[in-house]
Parts: structure tokens; sequence; C-alpha cells
């Protein structure tokens, strides 16, 4: 592999010739040692990973500390190598970095949400720290969408679907646009590979028309320029894939409505020239009114700055024109990794920090977040949905999510601000508290130091932040009622389900429960139930399950047990199933991964249930203390049996998509056993449907059907 380490030293001398190469070697000759006789899933050696992170971050210019991450970024997490290793043999400061890209594999978590939900908020956590870690993590990323093709089908839509609500969004806020567009791409190529390969075509089909055009323009646009004396570098701009989609799906556009799909970047050398272009092009071309975008008077929190101007030709084409510096455009293609250092000695501090201002405020707000789910939520809704840009009356501008209102600016202020809201003020006029605010809006808040929220206040806001702090007010207020009453539904419950109060709330199980739940204290377990925001029953079902656990404990498992639940009268179906070594046994199928018959299957003995037939990947077999309650099982060949089936459908909100998913599973002749759909803080639709099929065979016919109706983007199996 030799090759690769002078290819990687080449590629660093050309923008760093001073870089540490030696730690550089021996970081690739860890990695190489470390991952060897380890495969990738396309059979290549592993190393071939680690090299192309590291190869992806020489082409953001990274400094040492970060190629050695990168080069070493699977080590702690797939290999022998520890945390400590890498701080011996580097330095701190890279095992951080190391530590800060390594996930969170080593913990147990109930479901998959809960697990990717822990990991993003150990990275941003990280990140906030160093903001490198992030920067790894894309370069990870990045290669990993790349060669996705090898994958299995669940973990294409996965880590597709994680990228395009996490991982590209996360590259925009950090003004990292070539990474953000790849990465949204990538997944729009694994997410609806249908709708990604005709909108391929179509933008192939009229390559030779625009690029004509845009030859046409840069030519005509540069004479123009020449003549006033402005020295100007003119190209094409592409137009990435899934944001063409977005239009087409989420706005109802059709292809040849998409205005920019044909797009010119002027880049100058100062500001001066900036506002001279776009004269310019105003003077040659009809600009179209509200088309037109100064980011430079007004420049985007992630440090975005240009000019972005829509205008006609004299043919009636509609094209693009976005003005910058050179050094925005370098801000603009790689962000914050535009501006971080990579030369020794050279302070890291940069003005950029600036940028970061929004990750100080998740850190703040994440201390109120003990769910890893309720973090997610924050980060997509407060911090990755379309904004708005309105101004305080001293002039500082706030950004703030789509369709907020002076409620959610309040809070956005400080807290106090927020819960003595009692009017507001837009432009100097009052408007009432649901107003939604638009760019530009000058906002000033009225208060009144008697004033106290009000709950109807959680229907109106849009911002994650402003939620949260409504309802901490009354937690707050509320807190010793709350408590009280969340001992007594706790109690209440425990009747409900048949055991004594003493039996289940005992302190350790409590403890466990606790953790689980992320409560450091009783009485805020107490205050969160009465509260309403975690519910008697998840506190009880946990209880029961480790009183079960430690009743199961007491009692030897022998294969009597199971034999003796065998029904005396009449035979016990064995739902298709044949269990090893016994026959006649009760035989049930686990609902949290709901196995089909081809699906590797595994059995679990349980106590007075018979057996519990689960997928051999289901997480609950793989987390499973007992291993010697594992029995195994083989489907019996038949076909006669129909077997529960969760699917999740994506689509656009449009009225008629619940319609014609119900009409397809009906044409298709398959049992419906539930339906249900939400709308998702993106405006999707997410439909929710348990069907009864045969096998994976009907399956796989099933959902080709569903991903073939308009405005759906995907349909994929629901796997625990």
């Amino acid at each position: 592999m030799i090759f690769m380490l002078e290819n990687l030293i080449s590629a660093i001398k050309k923008y760093n010739p001073g870089a540490d190469f030696k730690s550089i070697r021996r970081a690739f000759d860890l990695a190489e040692k470390s991952h060897e006789g380890q495969v990738r899933n396309s059979g290549e050696p592993y190393i071939i990973h680690p090299y192309h992170v590291a190869l992806i971050l020489t082409e953001m210019n990274m400094d040492t500390p970060t190629i050695i991450a990168g080069l070493l970024h699977d080590v702690v997490e797939d290999t022998e190598v520890t945390y400590e290793d890498i701080k011996k043999d580097f330095n701190e400061e890279i095992a951080d970095l190391v530590d800060g890209v390594t996930k969170l594999k080593k913990l147990n978590y109930k479901t998959k949400k809960e697990k990717q939900a822990e990991n993003i908020r150990k990275m941003v956590l990280a990140m906030a720290k160093d903001i490198r870690v992030v920067i790894v993590k894309f370069a990870d990323r990045l290669h990993n969408m790349r060669t996705l093709e090898y994958m299995t089908d669940e973990k294409k839509h996965e880590k597709a679907l994680e990228t395009i609500e996490i991982y590209a969004p996360l590259a925009d806020r950090l003004g990292m646009s070539r990474v953000k567009w790849e990465l949204e791409d990538l997944s729009l190529r694994y997410l609806d590979p249908d709708k990604y390969y005709k909108l391929v075509d179509m933008v192939n089909k009229r390559r030779s028309e625009r690029e004509e055009l845009i030859n046409s323009l840069i030519g005509a646009i540069s004479i123009q320029l020449k003549k006033v004396g402005i020295e100007a570098e003119i190209q094409g701009r592409p137009k990435n894939f899934y944001s063409i989609y977005k239009k087409m799906m989420h706005k109802g556009r059709s292809f040849d409505e998409i205005y920019d799909l044909s797009a010119v970047r002027i880049l100058v050398t100062d500001v001066k020239d900036c506002y001279g272009a776009l004269g310019v092009v105003h003077t040659m071309y009809k600009p179209i009114p509200g088309r037109f975008k100064d980011f430079i008077s007004m420049p985007k929190p992630n440090k975005y700055q240009s000019l972005h101007t829509t205008v006609i030709d004299n043919n009636g084409e509609t094209f693009e024109v976005q003005i910058r510096t050179l050094e925005m455009h370098k801000t603009a293609e790689y962000g914050i990794a535009a501006h971080w250092k990579y030369k020794e000695g050279v302070s890291k501090a940069t003005s950029f920090d600036e940028n970061l201002t929004w990750l100080r405020q998740l850190l703040e707000w994440q201390k109120d977040l003990n769910d890893p789910n309720d973090f997610i939520e924050t980060l997509k809704v407060d911090f990755f949905a379309d904004e708005v840009y309105v101004f305080t009356p001293r002039g500082d501008v706030i950004n703030l999510p789509e369709n907020s209102t002076p409620v959610d600016f309040a809070y956005r202020i400080h807290t106090d601000i927020g819960n003595t809201c009692v009017g507001a003020k837009i432009n100097g006029r009052i408007v009432p508290l649901d107003y939604k605010l638009k760019t530009g809006n000058i906002v000033e808040v009225i208060t009144n130091k008697n004033a106290e929220p009000s709950m109807d206040w959680l229907n109106i806001v849009k911002s994650s932040q402003a939620r949260t702090k409504i309802r901490q007010y009354f937690k707050s207020r509320d807190r010793d009622k709350n408590i009280e009453l969340g001992r007594t539904l706790l109690e209440q419950e425990t009747k409900k389900q048949g055991y004594g109060a003493k039996a289940l709330l005992k302190e350790e199980w409590l403890n466990q429960v606790m953790a689980r739940l992320q409560v450091s204290h009783l009485e805020d377990l107490y205050a969160a139930v009465g509260y309403g925001s975690i519910s008697p029953n998840q506190v009880i079902a946990k209880l029961i399950d480790l009183y079960v656990e430690e009743k199961d404990k007491n009692k030897p498992l022998q294969v009597q047990d199971i034999q003796g639940q065998i029904k005396k009268k009449r035979p016990t179906s064995n739902n298709g199933v044949v269990v090893k070594g016994i026959d006649n046994v009760k035989v049930r199928f686990a609902k949290c991964c709901n196995p089909l018959p081809g699906d590797d299957i595994l059995g679990y003995i349980t106590i007075g249930r018979g057996v519990s037939v689960h997928r051999c990947d289901c997480v609950n077999i793989k987390n499973s203390a007992d291993k010697s309650r594992l029995i195994e099982v083989k489907w019996d060949g038949g076909d006669k049996d129909r077997y529960n089936a969760n699917i999740e459908i994506r689509a656009a909100d449009k009225a008629n998509v619940i319609g014609d998913v119900a009409t397809r599973l009906n044409d298709a002749n398959v049992d419906l056993v539930n339906l249900s759909a939400r709308t998702q803080n993106d405006q999707t639709l997410c439909v929710n449907t348990v069907v009864q099929l045969h096998d994976l065979n009907e399956l796989a016919n099933l959902l080709e059907k569903l991903r073939g109706i308009k405005n759906v983007y995907s349909a994929y199996r629901v796997k625990n």
C-alpha cells in the first residue's frame, strides 16, 4: 500500500509543504496494521477507507492533526487500539479528534433511533470543543456515501436518510456547500432512485442546449465588464440534482419551471466590483422582480456572501447570476474548513468563530433535553429548517425557523423576555403574537413583569427552543403538584397492571428506569410523570420487565418448562415455524421485528409464553443478556400462513397520497392490519402501515408497487 501513502504525502505537499510528514507516515502505518485482515463490503482491504477520508481532507487543505485523525478515525471503534494508545503515540489533540468521531458502539440502546440520536449528540458536543471533529466526520460520510452501493438496501436507505436529515444540513450550517451538494445528491440516489435517474436523464438531455446558452452569456457579460474596467472570472454554475428535485416535489414545479437550471457565477476582486458587475448585468438583461438577494450586506449565519439575481435575456431565457469576490467564493465552497489555519504555529482562532454562535446556543439548550430524540428534533427544527432573518430594534440579525412568531423571537433573545412577553411590534406596528415573521422584519417585544406564558403558545411557536422554555416554565411552577400527581399515577398504573406497589416500586429498579430515561432524581421522575412528559405506562412497563427478569433468574430453565406449555386438549399451531428438538410448542412472532419467511430467524424461550421468534438481526436478540434461552428454529416450508410486515412510506405531503397508498395495497391483494400517517417537520408525509404477507418475495413486489406511486419518495420495510 506504499503507493497510497506516497500519493497522500504528495497531495499534502501541494498546499502544506511544512506538514509533519513523519507523524503522518506513522499514522498510516498504524491504520494499515490495525485494520489488517478487515475488508469493506466491496471486498477491498479496509485501509482503502481511511486513506480516502484523508485524501478528502487534503482537498479541504486541512492541517496535520486532522489528516492523522482521518487516517485513525476508525481504529478505536473497530480495532484493539485505544484512546490512550493514540494519546501516547501522537498527542492528546489527535486522540480527542479521533474520540469525537468514534461512535458510542459499546453502549446498549433499545432502538437504532436512540443509538443514532446519542451518536449525533456526542459528535455535536465534540465539534463544539474542536470543529475539526465534524470536518473529519464529513470526509468519512462522503466516502461512505460514494461507496454505498455495496451495502444492503435497508442500510442504503438508513444511511441516506440520516445523511440528508443531519449531515447535509450541518454542512450547510457550516458554510460547506460543496460537501452539502454532494451529500444531498448521493442521498437522493438511494432514497428515490427512480426519480433521481429520471432527473439525471432530463438534465443530460438539456445539457448541450444549456452549455451553449451559458457560453454565449459568459462571452457577452465578459465583453461588457471589460468595457467598464472590471476584471472578472466568469463560469457556469452547476445545479445539484437534489435542489432541483426539492423544488419540483415540494413546490409542485415542473422541470421547465426551475429558473436557475442555467446559472452564471461572476468572481471579482473586491466588494465594489460586485455591485458594479450587478449594474452591468441589470443593464444587459431584465431582472425578475423579487428574485434579487443581497447576501453581501446581510450575510447568511454561515458567513455565505454573494449577490443573487435572476434575469431574462432577449430570447426569453431565464437564468440566475451569482456575483462574489474570490475570498467569498472560497468561503462559499468550503465554509469553516476554508478558514482553518493549517500552517504549524499559526493561531487557530479566526473571525469565522462567529459562525459557531448557533452551536454555543445548541450546547446551552441541550442541557435541558434529557431525551436524545428531543435533541435531534431540536437540531432539525431550530437549526436545519428553512430560516427567516429578522432584526432587533438595535439592528442585530436574528435567524429563526421559517414561520416563527414574535414569541419564538422573544425566547431567542432571553428566557425572561419570552416568559413576560405580552405583545409585539413589527416595523413599528402592533401585531398579534401568532404573526408569521418575514425576512427583514424589525421586531420589538412588549413585556410586562407580572405576565406569564400561556399554554396556548405551544400551538403557535415554531422553534423547539421556545417550546422547551414554555414547558419548563410550567414544570417549574407546578413542580410540587406534579410530583404528588406523578407518584399517584404510578401507584394507580401498578395496581391496574395487577401488581402491588411494594413489589414493583423498588428503589434499585426505579434507579435503573431513571438511568434509562436519563432522569437524575426520583422527584424529577415523579414530576415528569405528573406533567405528562413521561407516561406512567412507560415507567411501569420497564419495572415489570425487571420484575420478570428477577423472577426468571431464580427459576432454572429446562426444556420441560416449554414442553409444559403444550396444550393438552388440541395441538398448538406452530405458525409455520419448527422448533429444533421440541414438537407441538406454542410459537409466537416477536412484534419488535416481525420476521417473514425467508428471514434468518432465532427462537427465544420465554417463561409461560412458549417460544418467541425473532429475526437474527433483531436488536433485542443481539442485546439479550441470557444467551442460554436462545434456541434454533426454522421455517417449515409451508406457504399458507401470512405474517405481519411493517412498511414505512415517505412522500410529498399531498392530499391524495394516503388514498393512493390504500388503493395500491388493495390492488396488491394483501391484508391491511393498520395504516397511519403524519406530517414531518420537513413537510414530507410519513405513512406507516402493517400488512400481512406470505414471504420476502411478496414484500419485495409490494415495495416496488408502492415506490411507483406518484409523489412517493421511498417505501421500505421497517426494522427495529
